[in-house]
């Protein structure tokens, strides 16, 4: 069986410039990286009057088995074109932490990839590095503000802002800085975030352009005084310079599939951290540009949808016309109990007790934001004509269509039932019973509760006494009308990751809340979720190597 990077060497790619015109995108607001892959000056094309239609794939929570949510995401946007629809695709970017690590790359598998896959899923166009670098700079100019006299009077103990890379390395979770003596600064603890889970990723995604972002950046809340007011990054004077450093990842990057349909790629917020979505510019962009786009949310609809439903689509006014939830026979079977080597095996049995699964997030879908849904079910080699037939049965029981796709395989030509069922369904979409989770004008505390209760199918929530008092400070502060951004495990619709399924009988536990104002919601970490990741025993990274002639190999 070809890897990716051999099936990808099989394709002539279209010229960046050529790809643009089929969404008739001047070259001139083009801004080339190579041959492959541009920045876009979306500012030109605010006044475009062309206003899309919305496709949201999103998953069931997430197993050792795969889903294959990127890839039925690319695959669809390809038979939709294959259609003859003006379409195109609007993703999130790797980041290297998952890449190096235990997932590998992002952009796709089999004949259903974005492509140059090697330059997307390492360097890309530095956007990751231009939000690490904007990040750090904040920290930096924050410690010399304590350093140089401490003007603001900030107390060290209260600072909340931590510093990012884009990698995952544990060792940076919890440090102590500033050793060394006097002249090396003050020592504190602190610790790193991955670039994804930092509020200066989050902020960028969810801004509408630079004045916006710079707004955003402002209001930045990273410390308090010793008499407990709020210190922000307007405080330290630092917008100018840090919105500096970004004037280029604001832009989204435009590159293409491998059969040439447009895909615009920005931003990579981790969706059990932050809200798990491509940028607002990149998805507006593309609204602007094609009668229908194709945009994914990461992890299970949980938590992706919720919060590109709760957070996204509230911030930037939007909303998808149909959903397309992504499942394999493989994972469902997964959540039924079976491990990961015999899955490969028919099981009926298990294959029924993970359909509450499915179920959970198909009425969640329809009973909670009242959105169109059909089931993509991701074709293995190893699933059987009983498990096929047992799985038609149940979502025609349940009322929901369900379509198998193939476009690991084949490509966009796998996934064409699935795009003649999401153009019906665009057509009888009903935008005006959209709803989100919970309204703006009730408390953070019964926001929280909304999601666990209406979302998750908990019991309740028990929140700890530091993230109660947070609560009450955030709220007496103003932010009590911003979104919440609950983090938590993506393998659960608990806090336990090993409650797998449709778990019942639990209560989540919230010990943390943290004002992200830059991106305008409130964070509440559930569980141990971490927002740096660790390396695996064995990383991706020991697989990669790049050849005497600069051929980079052992992406996956």
């Amino acid at each position: 069986m070809p890897t990716d990077q051999e099936i990808a060497k099989e394709f002539k790619l279209r010229r960046i410039e050529d790809v643009a015109a089929e969404l008739a995108i001047p070259s001139e607001l083009l801004e080339n990286y190579g041959r492959y892959k541009a920045k876009v000056d979306f500012t030109q094309l605010e006044s475009r009057r062309k206003n899309g239609n919305l496709v949201l794939v999103t998953a069931i929570n997430p197993t050792p088995a795969g889903e294959g949510k990127t890839t039925v995401s690319i695959g669809l946007a390809d038979a939709l074109r294959m259609r003859g629809k003006n379409v195109s695709l609007a993703l999130r970017e790797p980041s290297l932490g998952p890449v190096f690590g235990i997932k590998g790359g992002a952009t796709g598998g089999g004949y259903s990839q974005v492509a140059p896959m090697e330059e997307i899923n390492l360097h890309f166009t530095g956007d990751f590095h231009a939000i690490t670098a904007a990040n750090n700079l904040i920290a930096a100019i924050l410690d010399n503000s304590i350093e140089q006299n401490n003007e603001l009077n900030i107390d060290p103990r209260s600072i909340t802002f931590r510093r990012c890379m884009d990698m995952n390395d544990r060792q940076l979770r919890y440090i102590v800085s500033g050793l060394g003596g006097k002249v090396n600064g003050n020592p504190r603890e602190e610790g790193f975030d991955i670039t994804s889970a930092s509020e200066i990723m989050a902020t960028l995604c969810l801004s509408l352009n630079i004045s916006d972002l710079k707004r955003r950046i402002s209001s930045i809340v990273v410390a308090r005084t010793y008499d407990g007011k709020p210190v922000r990054v307007e405080d330290l004077k630092a917008t100018g310079a840090v919105a500096a450093l970004l004037r280029d990842a604001i832009k989204p990057n435009l590159v293409q599939t491998l059969y040439g349909t447009p895909a615009f790629i920005h931003g990579g917020p981790f969706a059990n951290i932050a809200h798990g979505c491509n940028s607002v510019i990149a998805t507006r962009t593309a609204l602007k540009l094609s009668e229908i786009v194709v945009t994914e949310a990461g992890f299970g609809a949980d938590l992706g949808a919720e919060k590109f439903i709760d957070i996204k689509c509230r911030l930037a006014s939007m909303m998808p016309s149909i959903v397309v939830l992504v499942a394999s026979i493989r994972a469902l079977k997964s959540h039924g109990g079976v491990k990961k080597q015999d899955l490969s095996i028919e099981n009926l049995d298990a294959l029924k007790n993970g359909l509450g699964n499915l179920e959970h997030h198909v009425n969640n879908i329809r009973g909670v934001w009242h959105l169109n849904v059909v089931v993509a079910i991701n074709r293995f080699e190893s699933d059987t004509e009983s498990e096929i037939a047992l799985l038609k049965d149940f979502c025609t029981f349940i009322g929901v269509e369900v379509i198998l796709v193939d476009v690991w395989a084949k490509g966009g030509k796998g996934a064409l039932a699935l795009a003649d069922s999401v153009i019906k369904g665009i057509s009888s979409s009903d935008m005006t019973l959209a709803s989100y989770t919970y309204p703006d004008n009730i408390s953070i505390k019964d926001k929280i509760i909304s999601v666990a209760t209406k979302i998750y199918g908990a019991d309740g929530v028990n929140f700890s006494p530091s993230a109660l008092k947070s609560i009450g400070l955030a709220e007496r502060e103003g932010f009590a009308d911003y979104p919440v951004c609950i983090a938590k495990t993506q393998y659960s619709f608990s806090d336990d990751p090993k409650k797998i399924g449709s778990p019942k009988n639990f209560k989540i536990t919230i010990r943390e809340i943290k004002v992200s104002a830059g991106a305008g919601f409130i964070v509440a970490y559930a569980g141990d979720i971490m927002t740096m990741p660790g390396l695996p025993k064995v990383p991706q990274a020991v697989n990669i190597d790049i050849s005497d002639s600069g051929e980079i190999t052992g992406i996956i």
